[in-house]
């Protein structure tokens, strides 16, 4: 079978994802005759999560096109906002996100979380069970073919993780509505029923307290609110969003609020 060349490039968004001698433009490349164009974009490394339009020989063209000889190739990158069609807008993220997935929780966005490495293919498999868009920094991760959808989280600040996650998708935020312990749903909790697990201090000092109603975790206005409310207002100042009202007058309790902002 006869190898044809090809023109490829790709969009900067890409650039990251390829070899540095294909970084500054079109280049051209051999390809086996057989392959997919999905396949050669991944085989530049470029998880196809990330590819957007394919235009071949300036027509719009789909994964499963096989490269012809002589073809110019060009990858775009995703749209922004990234439509998610076919479930409501869910997230899992990895093990080694676990603070962008609690500021997510923050946020009021559904966001799974595995605290423990249960491997690449489960991840995967989850992710499609569940109809979840998959988070995750592991480029080979985001290629396997089991997976639902997934995006790759380019920063590894999780201030700028947060902010990519806002601008790509888009989700309706409703801060103070979600267990950033386990994902559950807040509601608002009585003190009288709630008292005889606070301390003395707590139960003197507040009177607002929501609870999980999965995990029973109660949350209160603590010590660490300010760097809380700053994280949702700075989200909801740029990207908008609505606001929840359950559990929307009391935040993180004492013993919880560290866990929002580190890993």
């Amino acid at each position: 079978m006869s190898r044809p060349e090809i023109v490829i490039s790709f969009a900067p968004e890409l650039r990251l994802f390829v070899p540095s001698e294909r970084r500054a433009g079109p280049t051209a490349l051999v390809t086996d005759g057989s392959s997919s164009l999905g396949h050669v974009v991944e085989s530049l490394g470029v998880p196809l999560t990330e590819a957007g339009r394919l235009l071949v020989d300036g027509r719009e063209a789909t994964v499963s096109h096989v490269p012809g000889a002589g073809e110019r190739v060009e990858v775009g990158a995703v749209v922004r906002p990234q439509p998610v069609p076919g479930a409501p807008l869910r997230f899992l993220l990895d093990v080694h996100l676990g603070t962008l997935a609690r500021r997510l929780r923050l946020l009021g966005v559904d966001a799974a979380y595995e605290s423990e490495d249960i491997g690449d293919p489960a991840l995967a498999a989850l992710s499609a069970a569940e109809r979840r868009v998959l988070l995750s920094r592991d480029r080979g991760l985001l290629r396997r073919r089991e997976l639902w959808a997934g995006a790759y989280i380019y920063s590894d600040r999780p201030d700028d993780q947060l902010r990519d996650v806002l601008d790509r998708f888009a989700p309706v935020l409703a801060p103070w509505t979600r267990c950033t312990a386990c994902n559950g749903r807040l509601e608002q909790a009585d003190k009288q029923t709630v008292g005889d697990r606070l301390e003395d201090g707590t139960r003197r000092t507040y009177d607002v307290f929501a609870q999980c109603v999965d995990c029973e975790r109660l949350y209160w206005r603590g010590a660490h609110h300010a760097r809380l409310e700053a994280i949702v207002e700075g989200a909801l100042s740029e990207f908008g969003g609505a606001v929840g009202t359950e559990g929307r007058s009391a935040s993180l309790n004492a013993r919880g609020e560290r866990d929002v902002l580190t890993d």
